[in-house]
């Protein structure tokens, strides 16, 4: 077969997660990449000197031998290149959430429906162990018909990753019930086997808009630092902060069955804790990709311990060997037609959710009902692209 020429499109911070792409000897390479940061480019070109190297992103989509690209920009700006991209031939890695409105994602779609470029949508968490040991439990009827579900979401380091640098404005992206929940309205709907039809949402901003700042003309810094805690003890934090640091979210979805997601950013400690509950049991995680568990409650009683504990192996790779295999199924759909994890139609619902809970939570509170995709858009992409 023909080599799978790579390209790039961010090749530093998230957009390293692409560098995995490269397996010359099982024939895919990347020749080129973007960026407009001068760290990003070094790096890149000490780890690909052979590679082009652009500052514009639309040269680099010039190029006829590129077969596919992985997009890993800021989220704002998933829509404007990702169609750009579709429209140049080339298949597409888009990294999650797939944009930060309905609007964006339906566009994305159609455009890849109309040129038949391949959208794929990098929602890893349908590649983490524990997520697909828990869906394996629920196809298999162990607990019955899941009815109800819920997510509590720790996140330690939202005080480093979200709320120093562009993560912090509505404008550029939505809100981190979006940008964050998105993966987590995903697998909720996956595992559930249906989409949010109606959803409301609460939330607020009551911890990081008493924190001190810095200026404007100073660059912002999202790395981690355990240093940097409690954040009201804490400084350098973005200029402008208008998304909510903690976010509840009720969704209503199409079968019946109904959950909820709980997020916080200024926890100390860092989970997915995830509950469904069927007509015959009950199962939850502990741990999300790291010496991750799954317990399973069938039967009745007062006790607490479970009556199975699935225990999962550790596997290498980023976010417990998520990444590299989501890399994978990405290049063998590409390349050989192969059926995926992930779906766009569920990336879209996902943000969907996730963008209608923050109307909702920012003006009157009633529940908003997702918008649907067209069906003629369902079926293409079920056909030619999910397992």
């Amino acid at each position: 077969m023909e080599k799978l020429k790579v390209g790039l499109i961010a090749t530093g911070g998230r957009g390293v997660h692409g560098w995995q792409a490269h397996n010359p000897e099982e024939g895919v390479e990347i020749v080129a990449g973007c960026d407009i940061a001068e760290e990003a480019r070094t790096k890149f070109m000490e780890k690909f000197p052979e590679a082009a190297f652009y500052t514009d992103y639309r040269e680099l989509l010039k190029d006829k031998e590129i077969g596919a690209v992985f997009i890993c920009t800021p989220d704002y700006l998933h829509e404007e290149m990702a169609v750009a991209a579709l429209e140049a031939g080339k298949a597409v890695y888009l990294e999650k959430p797939m944009a930060i409105t309905i609007e964006g994602c339906d566009r994305i779609l159609k455009t890849a429906y109309e040129t038949g470029s391949k959208i794929f949508v990098g929602h890893n968490m349908r590649h983490f162990p524990v997520v697909l040991k828990m869906k394996e439990i629920i196809d298999s009827g162990l607990i019955g018909e899941v009815q109800a579900a819920w997510c509590r979401h720790f996140v330690s380091y939202g005080g480093d990753a979200y709320f120093r640098d562009w993560h912090s404005e509505q404008r550029f992206s939505t809100g981190l019930l979006l940008q964050k929940g998105a993966h987590d309205i995903d697998v909720m709907h996956w595992l559930m086997g249906s989409y949010t039809k109606k959803v409301t949402g609460m939330g607020q901003l009551s911890v990081y808009n008493r924190c001190k700042r810095r200026p404007p003309e100073v660059p912002g810094c999202a790395k981690w630092d355990a240093s940097q805690y409690p954040p009201l003890e804490c400084e350098g934090f973005s200029p402008i902060i208008d998304v909510e640091d903690h976010n509840m979210v009720l969704m209503q979805l199409e079968n019946g069955a109904q959950a909820a997601y709980l997020q916080c950013h200024y926890t100390p400690d860092a989970e997915r804790n995830y509950t469904f509950i069927g007509t015959k049991g009950r199962i939850e995680n502990i741990g999300d990709y790291d010496n991750c568990y799954v317990h399973v409650w069938t039967q009745r009683g007062k006790r607490s311990e479970p009556d199975l504990v699935y225990h999962l192996k550790p596997a290498s790779g980023g976010h417990g060997g998520g990444d590299p295999r989501i890399v994978n199924n990405f290049l063998n759909f590409v390349r050989f037609g192969t059926k995926t994890n992930t779906s766009p139609i569920a990336a879209r619902n996902a943000v969907a959710a996730g963008v209608l809970a923050h109307e909702a939570m920012r003006t009157d509170g009633k529940l908003r009902e997702v918008p649907p995709v067209d069906p003629e858009l369902i079926a293409y992409f079920d056909n030619n692209q999910v397992k």
